[in-house]
């Protein structure tokens, strides 16, 4: 894989440094990622994925030479398993490199223990914006983007697409990332698009399997549009059942993580809906769907799994990229054959790399700039699912929230020149 999978030759006669850590016989990765309940449907992907990439990795000669092991945590088994795994994973030596979380709710956990323990810990999926705005961590990175970005991309396609719309009502999952997602949207919205009037707040418990009521409300209330950052099986369940009763066909809905959801749903999610894909991760990714490397990935994904990839997929990817380029960096940086700890962490100040999407950056602050896909779904019958059309790519840069600022005061100091002023590049297919 020519962009996925870099590898570096250094030169034999390279003075070793003082600091430089011994040559190990393998790295051993620890990945935290739901493989047991709602949240497994995008948490058994991105394992499948992370042993794929490590297979092709090991396959490549590992990193300077360096095979690749990886261990998996389930954060199914709740958040105090989680800890107890993640701290003993590290303290035994069974991992030099932590890759953790998914959940919002974890990382914000799981990032003071990284820095107690001193261990590098890449924030390979979780999306609160709170992480880095809240904290200063030396061993804790985020090798994509958070929710501000994610949000704001999601409401800069909807004006961009929807414009007259006057209505707009919300069902999310009842905790931390449900909240804080429509904090950050409606926020953005407001300060874009004053008079838009929010006409229902739904937040159903996590893992509810019904929403009779919420969509009953729903179809009462006829809001122009309806945003759901919900994901997984709670997502899954809410369209098909508002699908069920027809609100899919009066309310435009705008699922800013539906991209996981799309081949699940199947015939569910009609035409015409906004999906976002946190980050520019699709299968059918209009720029890298052509490359040798990325329709490798693809392909190999598919055939041992049966599924197309969705955006864990991608966030494992970078993830391994990230620690790719900051290992290979760290080594040319320093002269090394092995980098210490500490290197391996000063190597990721601006750290660049690509995974499977355009390239992602890691700014001064720890978290990553990420490009953001956006489209509308459409059944082409190209495939018993909903694919994108109209498809939009925001320049992550523009949308993330400036390195010392909170983002709910940021987004809500911006007004309607903002999209203006908006780089994004646009597909019709």
């Amino acid at each position: 894989m020519k962009k996925l999978l870099v590898t570096s030759a250094l030169c034999a006669a390279l003075p070793m440094a003082a600091s430089a850590a011994e040559k190990p016989e393998a790295l051993k990765i620890g990945m935290t990622t739901f493989l047991t309940g709602p949240a497994s449907v995008f948490g058994v992907p991105a394992r499948d994925a992370a042993e794929i990439l490590v297979e092709d990795i090991n396959a490549n000669g590992g990193i300077n030479g360096v095979p690749v092991e990886i261990t998996f945590i389930d954060e199914g088994a709740g958040a105090e398993a989680l800890t107890s795994e993640y701290r003993r994973l590290v303290e035994s030596g069974a991992a030099e490199v932590m890759f953790a979380s998914i959940s919002s709710g974890n990382c914000q956990t799981i990032a003071p223990l990284a820095e107690d323990l001193q261990v590098p810990n890449f924030m390979w999926d979780c999306g609160t914006q709170k992480i880095f705005e809240e904290n200063d961590y030396s061993y804790v990175f985020r090798t994509q983007a958070n929710a501000a970005p994610e949000m704001l991309a999601a409401v800069a396609y909807l004006l961009k697409t929807k414009p007259d719309f006057t209505t707009i009502a919300v069902v999310n999952q009842d905790y931390a990332w449900g909240r804080d997602s429509w904090d950050i949207f409606s926020t953005a919205l407001k300060a874009m698009k004053p008079d838009v009037e929010v006409v229902g707040e739904f937040f159903p418990k996590f893992g509810a399997p019904d929403f009779s009521t919420e969509i009953s409300r729903l179809q009462a209330l006829r809001p122009d549009v309806i945003l759901s950052t919900s994901w997984g099986g709670d997502l899954d369940t809410f369209v098909q059942q508002a699908a069920q009763r027809g609100l899919t066909n009066t309310s435009t809905f705008v699922l800013p993580l539906a991209e996981s959801s799309l081949e699940r749903l199947g015939s569910s999610l009609p035409a015409g809906h906004i999906v976002g894909a946190r980050g520019d991760h699709y299968f059918l990714h209009p720029e890298r769907r052509d490359d040798d490397d990325f329709k490798a990935f693809m392909e190999k994904y598919e055939a041992e799994t049966g599924d197309v990839s969705v955006y864990p997929v991608f966030h494992a990817a970078q993830a391994f990229a990230a620690l790719q380029a900051a290992y290979e960096k760290a080594i040319a940086d320093n002269g090394v054959d092995w980098p210490s700890k500490e290197q391996l962490v000063a190597a990721m100040d601006g750290l660049e790399f690509q995974g499977l999407g355009r390239p992602v950056k890691i700014r001064e602050d720890n978290q990553g700039v990420e490009d953001q896909l956006m489209g509308t779904s459409v059944q082409a019958g190209d495939y018993p699912f909903a694919t994108l059309e109209n498809i939009m790519i925001f320049d992550g840069d523009e949308l993330t929230t400036p390195v010392g600022e909170v983002s709910i005061d940021w987004v809500g100091g911006l007004d309607a020149s903002f999209l203006d002023g908006l780089k994004v590049d646009t597909f019709e297919n």
